[in-house]
């Protein structure tokens, strides 16, 4: 197969197919190569066409949140401000540069997520 920058859908279905074929070839292996390539083109193609929008940062922090069973009151903690969970979690009150910093550390919640505006 010759590997060409990805175009259109077809392109892409195509490209998914062979990649699916040859995933676990080794890699320095004519179709390991070949994986490889094919990985390369086919994650540039979906980069521009199936963007992911970053979340804000409320739903940043309850994804979090879920995600490691925390409760409002160990969130509070984290932020320094147990008082204030509800009111950020409902949006009545914006994030710190301090509680930023804390989630960005404790819970690893990137920080692109925590600095947008909401």
């Amino acid at each position: 197969m010759t590997i060409e920058v990805i175009k259109t859908k077809q392109q892409h279905q195509k490209a998914l197919q062979r990649f699916e074929e040859i995933f676990l070839a080794k890699a320095n292996t004519k179709e390991g190569k070949e994986a490889q390539l094919l990985a390369l083109v086919i994650k540039d193609y979906e980069d521009k066409h199936y963007i992911i929008e970053t979340p804000d940062p409320v739903e940043a922090i309850k994804y979090r949140m879920e995600q490691m069973h925390l409760s409002k009151k160990e969130l509070g903690e984290i932020l320094g401000y147990t008082s204030r969970v509800s009111e950020i979690l409902n949006r009545k009150r914006k994030l710190t540069l301090e509680m930023v910093r804390n989630l960005h550390e404790k819970l690893n919640i990137p920080l692109a997520s925590l600095i947008q505006a909401y």
